[in-house]
């Protein structure tokens, strides 16, 4: 098992990109590595952008995006409001937002499965690589009932305390999604142990990516 360790190649900050197409979808498949990153490397600046929302769900990611990224001091929260479910039919206007997000030129992008059956995960996906050609692109999972798991080869273990601060966070966050049968702390739990076997993890829980290149 090979380890690669995240590091700044200069004195500026480590830019870090996250994207989501939706107001949960970054802290569910990434939070974790957030926390552990912006803890560890000390000195980086986040992109955090969110692609469908309502006004309510604008609210909580906003506030939940605070959370995760307390005491980082160079932020930028980005919440659209594309509506859920159609974003590919959006694709024109979000092909020119990416576009957009070129000069951030970060060190490390956070996005989605290209194969995750979610349209509106995919086309983020999608789009990202699209975008940039040449940067360091984790690709998250995200649980859900369309059973679309599969066998990531890249993991970052986390601490016990960070997948706890990880799990807290989201159900504070995200009021409205209490309902759905699926947002229960077990479930963010039940993966993240998972992963963590799989990776040897020394407190037993990791967060798993899919890496198409890696150069180091």
């Amino acid at each position: 098992m090979q380890t690669l360790t995240f590091a700044r190649k200069d004195a500026r900050p480590y830019r870090i990109l996250c994207l989501g197409a939706h107001c949960d979808d970054i802290e569910i498949g990434c939070g974790g590595t957030v926390l552990r990153l912006v803890r560890e490397l000390g000195d980086v600046a986040v992109h955090w952008v969110v692609f469908c929302s309502t006004e309510e769900r604008k609210r909580e990611a906003e506030a939940c995006a605070e959370l995760f990224l307390k005491g980082v001091r160079e932020k930028h929260v980005i919440i659209k409001d594309y509506r859920d479910g159609f974003l590919p039919h959006y694709a024109i206007q979000v092909k020119e937002f990416f576009e957009e997000l070129k000069p951030v030129a970060p060190d490390l992008i956070l996005t989605h499965h290209d194969v995750d059956r979610h349209q509106d995960h995919r086309l983020v996906s999608e789009l990202t690589w699209n975008t940039w050609r040449n940067h360091m692109i984790l690709e998250y999972e995200i649980a859900k009932y369309d059973g679309d798991l599969g066998t990531p080869n890249f993991f970052v273990p986390l601490s016990a305390a960070d997948c706890k601060t990880k799990v807290d966070h989201i159900l504070a966050g995200f009021a409205s999604q209490r309902s759905k049968h699926w947002f229960t702390p077990d479930t963010f739990l039940a993966l993240a142990r998972l992963r963590g076997l799989e990776s040897c993890a020394p407190e037993n829980f990791a967060e798993a990516f899919y890496a198409r290149k890696v150069v180091i």
